[in-house]
This record gives structure tokens, sequence and C-alpha cells, in this order.
């Protein structure tokens, strides 16, 4: 079996990104109030203000004046979370394993806000690396942060992942093959295609089940 390595995104590709700001929401309005009641109704209206095109944080500082912003941030930022894997994530993260295959993570943000997603997830231990920008210094499209995935012996590299704007540029450039989540409904930034040749995928898929297909081609 020729040795290949598989790396992912995170966000929006792992996991859904409104699923981890729902839980942030959520983690907020049950330390602003005691009662389960008062919290739910607290998340509830955070979550209007969200859909509506507002600010939810700026909404519960006027409602709390003695809160802050900055408070506020810190516990969304560093809460842990209760967030759920896309659907066929696990199946192929498992599939990835039981073939031998190095598996490896690229993901922008902080190291303790990923971390704790890898954590609630259950998946960090699948990784054979990981590259959190604010550790590794620097952000996609960074070559470099693609370039720390580099083993002897494997020639065959595949990224998989969901913003045209910044992620497949550096892989391109590497000759890995690259290849696209498509957004179901669910991604909090729009993905859009109508960009320079350089950054568009290889390939585009609707489910990441599909993706052992790719990779057995």
């Amino acid at each position: 079996m020729k040795p290949k390595y598989i790396v992912f995104d995170l966000d929006d590709t792992l996991t859904y990104e409104i699923d981890y700001l729902k839980s942030g929401f959520q983690e907020i309005a049950s330390q602003i109030c005691s009662e389960k009641e008062k919290a739910a109704k607290l998340y509830e209206q955070m979550w209007a203000v969200y859909q509506e095109g507002g600010n939810a944080f700026a909404y519960v500082c006027g409602r709390y004046p003695t809160l802050s912003l900055e408070e506020l941030l810190e516990v969304y930022r560093y809460h842990f979370p209760s967030i759920p894997l896309i659907e066929g994530a696990q199946e192929v993260l498992d599939w990835c394993k039981q073939h031998c295959y190095k598996v490896g993570l690229i993901t922008d943000g902080r190291e303790r806000t990923q971390r704790n997603k890898l954590k609630a997830l259950g998946i960090e231990a699948f990784f054979d690396k990981i590259v959190i920008s604010e550790s590794f210094g620097s952000t996609k499209p960074d070559v470099r942060n693609y370039q720390a995935f580099a083993t002897e012996g494997i020639s065959d590299y595949y990224y998989i992942a969901d913003n045209p704007a910044k992620d497949f540029i550096a892989p391109n450039t590497l000759k890995w093959t690259s290849i696209c989540l498509l957004d179901q409904g669910k991604n909090i930034h729009p993905q859009d295609f109508q960009v320079a040749p350089a950054l568009l995928p290889t390939y585009r898929i609707k489910k990441l089940k599909e993706l052992i297909d790719l990779i057995e081609l």
C-alpha cells in the first residue's frame, strides 16, 4: 500500500463552526443566569440577534452593563464546547487509520480554543501532526503551514478544507491533491469559487465519505 498523508482543516470541515458559536452562546448564558429557564431564554435572544445580523455580545453587554465585551469573549473563546463531528468524519478518520495513512490537521485559531474543540470531539489522538496558527506562528495560506507535514517516503498528500479564499493555493503549489467539502447550508463563511484558478481545489465533494473514493483512485 502506497504511503499517503491525509491532512484536514478543522472548522467547517470536521465540525461546523456554527455549532461552536451556539455552544459559546449557551456557555455565556449559563454563566450569567443560574436558572436553566432564564439561561435558555438569554441564549434564544442571543441567537436571534445573531441571525438578524446583530452583535450578540454587544446585546448581552447592553442588558448586563457590569459585564465587559472582553469578559464575554474570554468565556466564548476558551469554554470547553459541546459540538458534534460533521457527518462521515468519524468514519473517514477511522478508515485513514485502518489503512495506516498518516493523518494531519491544519487550522487557524487560538491554540487553547482549537485544542478544546479537538478534545471535545474526541479526535485529537487521530492526528500524527497538528498545526495551529497561534502556536505555529503563521496562518493559512502560508506555505510553511503545509510544508511542516513533509515526511520522507511520502509523495502523496491530500488536503481537505472548505475555503477557496485561503485553503487551497498552498497545497496546489506543493502539488498536493486539494479537496473542498461543499457547504451544505451550515457554514458561517460563504464559499466563493469565483477566484483565480490557482486558488481552486482539485476536487469538490458534498459528503466527507466521498473522500475515501478519491484517495483510492
